[in-house]
């Protein structure tokens, strides 16, 4: 079956039987309303691809449904059907443009096979946060396609250490304009006040001093960059911590000067490793902290069990907040509501 593509491109899409059903007579026009709506039951992957063909088709009322259904289909859903392996790139660009800005669903989106430059390039220009930051490590896509890492250092919500990372090169300064003589005995006078003062750093510096870290990074070997991981200062430890070597940002975490705000930024990052969730885990100070017991029950890779050990600990305001979130895992979701229920009865 064939289905029309937003820029009128004709898309070949392979029909499960159950979806066939619902896209013919059958049932009529009631029936398919239902499907839009997500009220008929039938796996996440058929689902996904009766809303895809909706949204794509001449009905306006189903277009409409359908878009509002994917909107709001529970992230699980859209996991089932991500998890396909044949998954045509087109619906996964439809879950791409209209999800964008959910953690968990990009991750499966951008680990998955069929994923197309289209999706990706949205991503780059449009995504924020965790999502950005996870498609500027996909080293392997980023060497093939320039354009596509032009487009994440041009986004707005890139930082300054993602665009070095990248490869960008901060503009030089216009060079400044001639001072008179009569300007240039003022500024003398001014320099000399400012000498007397504790003045500090300024930001121009720091960002330089950044840019000459990162140019030096280049040119480290892994042993080199493990050391610095371990020594380094806070510029050092900024720019390590997203190094794709698991040994190189994992290293940042045994660093001795890492402040406690560092780690929880780790903790926060769903793009974090396992090996670096697991070292935060080990360490029983870092663990103490309620802002880091919250961000590892809500990250994808700390285990299941110490997540829900780790939620005994939470305010019911919290707990109410994970029994509705859509960016952990269903057991988490499952386990809030259980936990409500619970002090709901006493």
């Amino acid at each position: 079956m064939s289905s029309s593509h937003q820029e009128s491109e004709k898309v070949q899409i392979k029909i499960p039987a159950e979806v066939a059903k619902i896209m013919s007579k059958w049932g009529g026009h009631n029936v398919r309303l239902a499907a839009a709506r997500g009220a008929l039951p039938m796996s996440g992957p058929n689902l996904v691809t009766v809303l895809f063909v909706f949204y794509h088709g001449d009905n306006e009322e189903l277009k409409n449904e359908s878009l509002s259904t994917l909107k709001t289909l529970p992230a699980q859903i859209l996991l089932a059907a991500l998890a396909q392996q044949e998954l045509h790139p087109f619906i996964i660009d439809f879950i791409v443009r209209l999800r964008f800005q959910d953690t968990v669903v990009m991750q499966a989106a951008l680990a998955h096979r069929m994923i197309g430059l289209r999706s990706l390039m949205f991503l780059a220009e449009k995504a924020s946060g965790d999502v950005l930051d996870m498609l500027s490590h996909y080293d392997e896509i980023l060497r093939k396609s320039d354009t596509l890492r032009v487009a994440i250092i041009n986004n707005p919500h890139a930082d300054k250490v993602m665009k070095l990372r990248l490869g960008w090169v901060e503009p030089v300064a216009d060079p400044e304009p001639e001072i008179t003589a009569e300007e240039d005995v003022e500024h003398q006078a001014d320099e000399a006040i400012i000498e007397d003062e504790d003045v500090p750093l300024d930001e121009q510096d720091l960002d330089e001093e950044t840019l000459s870290k990162y140019q030096e990074l280049q040119e480290m070997s892994v042993a080199e960059k493990i050391k610095m991981a371990l020594t380094g200062d806070k510029e050092w430890r900024t720019l390590l911590i997203r190094e794709s070597n698991k040994q190189v940002n994992t290293a940042v975490l045994k660093n001795p000067r890492i402040t406690e705000g560092e780690v929880l930024a780790v903790a926060k990052n769903r793009s974090s490793s396992d090996e670096m969730i697991r070292a935060i885990l080990l360490n029983r100070d870092w663990v103490k902290n309620y802002d880091m017991k919250k961000a590892l029950v809500e990250h994808p890779r700390t285990p299941l069990q110490t997540a829900m050990r780790y939620m005994t600990f939470l305010t019911e305001r919290d707990i109410k907040e994970l029994s509705r979130s859509r960016n952990v895992t269903q057991a988490i979701v499952n386990n809030a509501r259980r936990i409500l229920m619970t002090k709901g009865r006493k």
